[in-house]
């Protein structure tokens, strides 16, 4: 029994491992068909946000160069469909982690129940996913969210896992942004004769710079995100209970 244990979440990191690495699609599909068969896991809805936020960040840190537009525009192309794929396996993870945790799931159980009849319980398909309007409800998500802040703080297991990714698949082509980027030409006038010429290349210290920022943008968001899906986990368990 030990034995298929360890295989059963063999396959699942070699599934996660493929789509993430290797961009395999069909190794995602196979593995949300693998969660919607086992755990019913039926409001799953990541929400792509880190490549919006990284774009304003940008040009916020390129400022005053005329063509940081341009080169924001270049390196949400470059990374964007890394960042989803990330993003889509931190919300898988994150609502694994909170549908499986039975500890928070009886207490939100226990709280739903002094707030709706059970007859009614049978008939929704969302429980207090986006509303968190009852106090305690909210006092409750924030406790969970501040459980999941700490293990994370004491062992790194997000971070660890995020800064891992970045480095080996975003760092290349953001240190390679001035092989990638589309140079802008710019008119500049001397003695009232037009001089055109190109933007100047991306220094070293705005290269590492951008990196940083988009690692934390990106660490940020996509912890946030996991901790979402782990709400929705568990309101999704508490629902399924009365399937």
């Amino acid at each position: 029994m030990v034995l298929a244990k360890v295989e059963h979440w063999q396959i699942y990191n070699g599934l996660r491992y493929n789509f993430l690495y290797n961009d395999d699609i069909n190794s995602i599909h196979i593995l949300l068909n693998l969660y919607d068969l086992e755990t019913k896991m039926t409001n799953i809805s990541p929400k792509y946000i880190c490549t919006k936020k990284i774009r304003r960040r940008v040009k916020k840190l390129l400022f005053p160069r005329k063509d940081r537009q341009l080169i924001s525009n270049n390196i949400t192309m470059l990374i964007h469909e890394d960042i989803d794929r990330l993003e889509l396996t931190l919300y898988l993870e994150g609502y694994k982690n909170g549908y499986y945790n039975n500890k928070w799931v009886n207490i939100l159980e226990d709280k739903t129940i002094k707030h709706c009849s059970i007859d009614k319980l049978y008939e929704k398909s969302y429980l207090f996913h986006y509303d968190t309007s009852i106090d305690e409800i909210k006092k409750l998500k924030e406790k969970i969210w501040r459980e999941i802040d700490k293990k994370n703080r004491e062992s790194g297991y997000l971070t660890d896992f995020i800064t891992t990714y970045c480095e080996k698949v975003i760092k290349g082509k953001i240190y390679n942004l001035n092989m990638n980027i589309d140079k802008q030409l710019k008119i500049e006038y001397n003695f009232n004769k037009p001089n055109i010429k190109e933007e100047s290349y991306l220094s070293t210290k705005e290269i590492r710079d951008l990196y940083t920022m988009i690692v934390n943008v990106i660490t940020k968001s996509t912890i946030n995100l996991y901790k979402e899906a782990s709400w929705f986990g568990i309101n999704d368990r508490v629902l399924n209970r009365y399937l």
